[in-house]
Protein backbone atom coordinates (compact mmCIF):
# COMPACT_ATOMS: atom_id res chain seq x y z
CA UNK A 1 0.00 0.00 0.00
CA UNK A 2 2.84 2.51 0.87
CA UNK A 3 4.41 4.41 3.69
CA UNK A 4 2.73 6.14 6.26
CA UNK A 5 3.94 7.78 8.63
CA UNK A 6 2.99 8.00 12.90
CA UNK A 7 3.28 11.65 14.70
CA UNK A 8 3.02 10.98 18.54
CA UNK A 9 1.47 13.82 20.38
CA UNK A 10 0.72 11.74 23.81
CA UNK A 11 -2.63 11.28 25.11
CA UNK A 12 -4.70 8.55 27.06
CA UNK A 13 -3.22 5.97 23.76
CA UNK A 14 0.75 6.83 25.09
CA UNK A 15 -0.58 6.45 29.05
CA UNK A 16 1.05 4.45 31.88
CA UNK A 17 0.14 4.35 34.91
CA UNK A 18 1.50 7.36 37.58
CA UNK A 19 0.58 6.25 40.94
CA UNK A 20 -2.31 8.56 41.48
CA UNK A 21 -3.72 8.28 37.60
CA UNK A 22 -2.80 8.07 34.31
CA UNK A 23 -0.62 10.49 32.15
CA UNK A 24 0.97 10.61 28.52
CA UNK A 25 4.93 9.17 28.94
CA UNK A 26 4.96 6.45 26.27
CA UNK A 27 6.65 7.47 22.35
CA UNK A 28 5.37 6.45 19.79
CA UNK A 29 7.01 3.66 18.96
CA UNK A 30 5.63 1.39 22.03
CA UNK A 31 2.32 2.89 21.14
CA UNK A 32 2.82 1.50 17.77
CA UNK A 33 4.33 -2.03 19.22
CA UNK A 34 0.59 -2.86 20.24
CA UNK A 35 -1.04 -2.43 17.09
CA UNK A 36 -1.01 -4.78 14.35
CA UNK A 37 0.09 -2.55 11.08
CA UNK A 38 -1.69 -3.40 7.79
CA UNK A 39 -0.37 -5.71 4.99
CA UNK A 40 2.19 -3.93 2.95
CA UNK A 41 2.05 -0.76 5.04
CA UNK A 42 5.80 0.20 6.27
CA UNK A 43 5.57 3.05 9.04
CA UNK A 44 8.02 5.35 10.62
CA UNK A 45 7.40 7.74 13.46
CA UNK A 46 7.96 11.10 14.79
CA UNK A 47 7.96 11.61 18.55
CA UNK A 48 7.13 15.04 18.20
CA UNK A 49 5.56 15.28 22.10
CA UNK A 50 4.19 13.55 24.64
CA UNK A 51 1.14 16.16 26.43
CA UNK A 52 -2.00 14.95 28.16
CA UNK A 53 -4.35 16.71 25.24
CA UNK A 54 -6.19 19.08 28.01
CA UNK A 55 -2.57 20.26 28.09
CA UNK A 56 -2.27 21.41 24.16
CA UNK A 57 -1.79 24.94 23.54
CA UNK A 58 -1.89 26.95 19.73
CA UNK A 59 1.59 26.52 19.94
CA UNK A 60 1.24 23.10 20.17
CA UNK A 61 -1.08 22.89 17.46
CA UNK A 62 1.18 24.96 14.77
CA UNK A 63 4.03 22.93 15.56
CA UNK A 64 1.96 19.79 14.83
CA UNK A 65 1.12 21.56 11.62
CA UNK A 66 4.30 22.53 10.41
CA UNK A 67 5.60 19.37 11.23
CA UNK A 68 3.28 18.04 8.72
CA UNK A 69 3.80 20.05 6.21
CA UNK A 70 7.60 18.94 6.32
CA UNK A 71 6.34 15.05 6.21
CA UNK A 72 4.30 15.59 3.32
CA UNK A 73 7.27 17.28 1.53
CA UNK A 74 8.14 14.14 1.17
CA UNK A 75 6.72 12.23 -2.42
CA UNK A 76 7.63 9.05 -0.87
CA UNK A 77 4.46 9.41 2.31
CA UNK A 78 0.95 8.33 1.32
CA UNK A 79 -0.48 9.40 4.50
CA UNK A 80 -0.20 10.59 8.13
CA UNK A 81 -1.85 9.09 11.47
CA UNK A 82 -1.48 11.68 14.32
CA UNK A 83 -1.94 9.77 18.03
CA UNK A 84 -3.41 12.66 19.74
CA UNK A 85 -5.08 12.82 23.20
CA UNK A 86 -9.22 12.91 23.21
CA UNK A 87 -9.73 16.36 25.00
CA UNK A 88 -8.78 18.10 22.17
CA UNK A 89 -8.66 15.95 19.13
CA UNK A 90 -11.26 17.48 17.41
CA UNK A 91 -10.12 21.35 17.88
CA UNK A 92 -6.72 19.97 16.47
CA UNK A 93 -8.02 17.97 13.63
CA UNK A 94 -9.94 20.65 12.86
CA UNK A 95 -7.29 23.28 13.14
CA UNK A 96 -5.06 21.39 10.54
CA UNK A 97 -8.56 20.34 8.42
CA UNK A 98 -8.13 24.53 7.70
CA UNK A 99 -4.94 24.47 6.19
CA UNK A 100 -4.53 20.90 4.40
CA UNK A 101 -4.03 21.49 0.29
CA UNK A 102 -2.68 18.08 0.10
CA UNK A 103 -4.58 15.33 -0.88
CA UNK A 104 -2.80 12.74 0.75
CA UNK A 105 -4.73 12.32 4.18
CA UNK A 106 -4.10 13.43 8.10
CA UNK A 107 -6.04 10.48 10.09
CA UNK A 108 -6.04 11.72 13.90
CA UNK A 109 -6.82 9.00 16.39
CA UNK A 110 -6.44 7.94 20.27
CA UNK A 111 -7.40 5.82 22.51
CA UNK A 112 -10.34 5.88 25.67
CA UNK A 113 -8.15 3.60 27.71
CA UNK A 114 -4.48 3.51 28.80
CA UNK A 115 -1.60 1.86 26.49
CA UNK A 116 -1.14 -1.08 29.18
CA UNK A 117 -4.81 -1.63 29.46
CA UNK A 118 -6.00 -5.39 28.55
CA UNK A 119 -9.26 -4.26 27.02
CA UNK A 120 -7.18 -1.23 25.18
CA UNK A 121 -8.99 0.09 22.00
CA UNK A 122 -5.61 2.22 20.97
CA UNK A 123 -5.11 -0.99 19.03
CA UNK A 124 -7.76 -1.01 17.04
CA UNK A 125 -7.97 2.69 16.70
CA UNK A 126 -4.40 2.88 15.15
CA UNK A 127 -4.43 0.07 13.15
CA UNK A 128 -7.82 1.50 11.92
CA UNK A 129 -6.11 4.66 10.91
CA UNK A 130 -2.88 3.59 9.39
CA UNK A 131 -5.13 1.34 6.69
CA UNK A 132 -7.27 4.42 6.30
CA UNK A 133 -4.00 6.80 6.07
CA UNK A 134 -2.25 4.39 3.02
CA UNK A 135 -5.57 3.87 1.33
CA UNK A 136 -7.90 7.34 1.07
CA UNK A 137 -7.47 10.65 -0.73
CA UNK A 138 -9.14 13.89 -1.15
CA UNK A 139 -10.86 13.80 2.24
CA UNK A 140 -9.07 16.10 3.99
CA UNK A 141 -8.22 15.66 7.65
CA UNK A 142 -10.36 12.84 9.52
CA UNK A 143 -10.65 11.19 12.52
CA UNK A 144 -10.70 7.28 13.30
CA UNK A 145 -12.64 5.77 15.72
CA UNK A 146 -14.04 2.59 16.63
CA UNK A 147 -14.16 1.78 13.23
CA UNK A 148 -15.90 4.97 11.94
CA UNK A 149 -14.28 7.31 9.70
CA UNK A 150 -15.41 11.01 10.33
CA UNK A 151 -14.23 14.05 8.80
CA UNK A 152 -12.22 16.94 11.10
CA UNK A 153 -15.35 19.31 10.81
CA UNK A 154 -17.95 19.30 12.55
CA UNK A 155 -16.84 16.05 14.17
CA UNK A 156 -17.03 16.36 18.28
CA UNK A 157 -15.86 13.88 21.88
CA UNK A 158 -19.44 12.37 22.69
CA UNK A 159 -18.60 10.32 25.21
CA UNK A 160 -16.03 10.95 28.04
CA UNK A 161 -15.17 7.27 28.60
CA UNK A 162 -16.62 4.74 26.10
CA UNK A 163 -14.63 3.13 23.10
CA UNK A 164 -17.38 5.02 20.64
CA UNK A 165 -15.85 8.05 21.65
CA UNK A 166 -16.33 10.36 18.34
CA UNK A 167 -18.92 11.71 16.36
CA UNK A 168 -20.25 14.25 13.97
CA UNK A 169 -23.95 14.71 16.04
CA UNK A 170 -25.29 16.95 13.01
CA UNK A 171 -23.70 14.37 10.27
CA UNK A 172 -22.66 11.39 8.81
CA UNK A 173 -19.32 9.37 9.07
CA UNK A 174 -17.47 9.59 5.94
CA UNK A 175 -16.41 6.00 6.34
CA UNK A 176 -15.98 2.76 8.17
CA UNK A 177 -13.16 -0.29 8.61
CA UNK A 178 -14.51 -3.44 8.25
CA UNK A 179 -12.75 -6.89 6.93
CA UNK A 180 -9.36 -4.94 6.26
CA UNK A 181 -10.80 -2.01 4.09
CA UNK A 182 -11.94 1.48 4.16
CA UNK A 183 -15.17 1.75 2.82
CA UNK A 184 -15.91 5.30 1.75
CA UNK A 185 -19.85 6.62 2.09
CA UNK A 186 -19.44 10.67 1.23
CA UNK A 187 -16.54 12.93 0.77
CA UNK A 188 -17.04 16.00 2.97
CA UNK A 189 -17.54 19.55 2.29
CA UNK A 190 -14.71 21.76 2.77
CA UNK A 191 -13.35 25.62 2.11
CA UNK A 192 -10.16 26.13 0.36
CA UNK A 193 -7.28 25.85 2.77
CA UNK A 194 -6.17 28.80 4.86
CA UNK A 195 -2.42 29.80 4.45
CA UNK A 196 -0.24 28.35 7.10
CA UNK A 197 0.81 31.03 9.86
CA UNK A 198 4.05 33.02 9.47
CA UNK A 199 6.67 31.66 12.55
CA UNK A 200 6.98 33.73 15.57
CA UNK A 201 4.14 36.00 15.50
CA UNK A 202 2.09 36.33 18.66
CA UNK A 203 -0.52 34.20 19.07
CA UNK A 204 -4.28 35.73 19.59
CA UNK A 205 -6.16 35.50 22.70
CA UNK A 206 -9.50 33.47 21.54
CA UNK A 207 -11.98 33.17 24.64
CA UNK A 208 -15.40 31.15 25.31
CA UNK A 209 -17.94 32.84 27.55
CA UNK A 210 -21.53 30.65 27.64
CA UNK A 211 -24.77 31.82 28.05
CA UNK A 212 -27.15 30.21 30.61
CA UNK A 213 -29.97 31.62 33.18
CA UNK A 214 -28.97 34.79 35.20
CA UNK A 215 -26.19 35.35 32.65
CA UNK A 216 -24.94 39.04 32.32
CA UNK A 217 -22.20 39.97 29.75
CA UNK A 218 -19.37 40.53 32.75
CA UNK A 219 -17.60 37.54 31.61
CA UNK A 220 -17.53 38.38 28.12
CA UNK A 221 -16.47 42.19 28.84
CA UNK A 222 -13.91 40.49 31.31
CA UNK A 223 -12.61 38.60 28.09
CA UNK A 224 -12.69 42.01 25.84
CA UNK A 225 -10.77 43.67 28.60
CA UNK A 226 -7.98 40.42 28.66
CA UNK A 227 -7.58 41.29 24.89
CA UNK A 228 -8.98 38.66 23.71
CA UNK A 229 -9.34 39.21 19.56
CA UNK A 230 -11.55 36.91 19.21
CA UNK A 231 -14.52 35.09 21.69
CA UNK A 232 -16.96 32.62 21.46
CA UNK A 233 -20.19 33.19 22.27
CA UNK A 234 -22.11 29.47 23.74
CA UNK A 235 -25.59 30.44 23.44
CA UNK A 236 -28.54 29.09 24.18
CA UNK A 237 -31.16 26.99 22.03
CA UNK A 238 -30.65 27.95 18.13
CA UNK A 239 -28.07 30.72 19.26
CA UNK A 240 -29.92 32.97 21.34
CA UNK A 241 -29.09 35.71 23.95
CA UNK A 242 -30.07 38.65 25.73
CA UNK A 243 -30.42 41.93 24.74
CA UNK A 244 -27.57 43.23 27.27
CA UNK A 245 -25.27 40.86 25.66
CA UNK A 246 -25.96 41.70 22.32
CA UNK A 247 -25.21 44.96 23.26
CA UNK A 248 -21.83 43.90 24.76
CA UNK A 249 -21.22 42.19 21.43
CA UNK A 250 -21.77 45.25 19.62
CA UNK A 251 -19.16 46.70 21.29
CA UNK A 252 -16.50 44.24 21.05
CA UNK A 253 -17.11 44.29 16.91
CA UNK A 254 -16.61 48.27 17.11
CA UNK A 255 -13.32 47.79 18.92
CA UNK A 256 -12.57 45.41 16.09
CA UNK A 257 -12.97 41.57 18.24
CA UNK A 258 -14.32 38.46 15.94
CA UNK A 259 -17.31 37.02 17.66
CA UNK A 260 -18.64 33.89 16.43
CA UNK A 261 -22.27 32.22 18.20
CA UNK A 262 -22.72 28.20 18.66
CA UNK A 263 -25.12 26.85 20.79
CA UNK A 264 -24.54 24.69 24.03
CA UNK A 265 -27.47 22.12 22.38
CA UNK A 266 -25.83 18.91 20.86
CA UNK A 267 -27.37 18.86 17.75
CA UNK A 268 -28.53 21.22 14.78
CA UNK A 269 -27.60 24.66 13.85
CA UNK A 270 -28.07 28.07 15.13
CA UNK A 271 -30.15 30.04 13.20
CA UNK A 272 -31.74 33.89 12.93
CA UNK A 273 -34.97 33.09 14.13
CA UNK A 274 -35.94 34.84 17.50
CA UNK A 275 -35.49 38.88 18.51
CA UNK A 276 -34.82 40.55 22.20
CA UNK A 277 -31.56 38.78 22.35
CA UNK A 278 -31.57 36.27 19.99
CA UNK A 279 -29.81 35.27 16.88
CA UNK A 280 -31.36 37.72 14.94
CA UNK A 281 -30.19 40.62 17.23
CA UNK A 282 -26.67 38.68 17.59
CA UNK A 283 -25.85 39.03 14.04
CA UNK A 284 -27.39 42.75 13.86
CA UNK A 285 -24.59 43.52 16.39
CA UNK A 286 -22.00 42.03 13.99
CA UNK A 287 -21.88 38.50 15.55
CA UNK A 288 -21.10 35.37 12.96
CA UNK A 289 -23.32 32.07 13.42
CA UNK A 290 -20.66 29.14 12.93
CA UNK A 291 -23.85 26.82 11.47
CA UNK A 292 -23.60 23.43 13.10
CA UNK A 293 -20.02 23.80 14.96
CA UNK A 294 -19.84 23.62 18.42
CA UNK A 295 -17.80 25.44 21.00
CA UNK A 296 -14.23 23.94 20.77
CA UNK A 297 -14.12 23.46 17.05
CA UNK A 298 -15.43 27.38 16.56
CA UNK A 299 -12.63 28.64 18.98
CA UNK A 300 -10.70 27.04 16.21
CA UNK A 301 -12.49 28.73 13.68
CA UNK A 302 -12.05 32.08 14.93
CA UNK A 303 -8.40 31.40 16.06
CA UNK A 304 -7.29 30.35 12.62
CA UNK A 305 -9.24 33.65 11.26
CA UNK A 306 -7.51 35.79 13.62
CA UNK A 307 -3.93 34.37 12.68
CA UNK A 308 -4.72 34.94 8.77
CA UNK A 309 -5.04 38.61 8.58
CA UNK A 310 -3.80 41.59 10.87
CA UNK A 311 -6.61 43.60 10.44
CA UNK A 312 -10.21 43.64 11.48
CA UNK A 313 -11.65 43.49 7.80
CA UNK A 314 -9.28 40.60 7.00
CA UNK A 315 -9.42 38.13 10.17
CA UNK A 316 -14.03 38.96 9.46
CA UNK A 317 -13.65 37.72 5.97
CA UNK A 318 -11.41 34.75 6.92
CA UNK A 319 -13.97 33.65 9.51
CA UNK A 320 -16.36 33.71 6.90
CA UNK A 321 -15.04 31.97 4.08
CA UNK A 322 -14.08 29.10 7.00
CA UNK A 323 -17.69 28.70 8.06
CA UNK A 324 -19.02 29.36 4.76
CA UNK A 325 -19.08 25.46 4.11
CA UNK A 326 -20.38 25.07 7.58
CA UNK A 327 -23.68 27.47 6.68
CA UNK A 328 -23.94 25.74 3.35
CA UNK A 329 -24.32 22.17 5.08
CA UNK A 330 -26.93 23.55 7.78
CA UNK A 331 -28.63 25.16 5.58
CA UNK A 332 -29.09 21.80 3.53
Amino acid sequence: MGQVVVISTGGTIASRWQGSGYAADARGGDVLATAAVPEGVTVRVVDLMSVNSARITTAHQLTLLRTVREVLADPAVDGIVVTHGTDTLEESAFFLDLHHDDPRPVVFTGAQRPLEAPDGDGPRNLHDALLTAATVRDLGVLIVFDGQVHAARGTVKVQTLAADAFADPSGKPVADVADGAVRVHRRPGRPAPLAVPAAGGPLPRIDVVMHHCDADPTLFEAAVAAGAQGIVLVATGAGNATPEICAAVEAAVARGVLVAVTTRVSTGPVAEIYTHGGAVDLVAAGAVLTGTLRAGQSRIAVLSAALAATDAAGRADALHRTLAVTAVAAAA
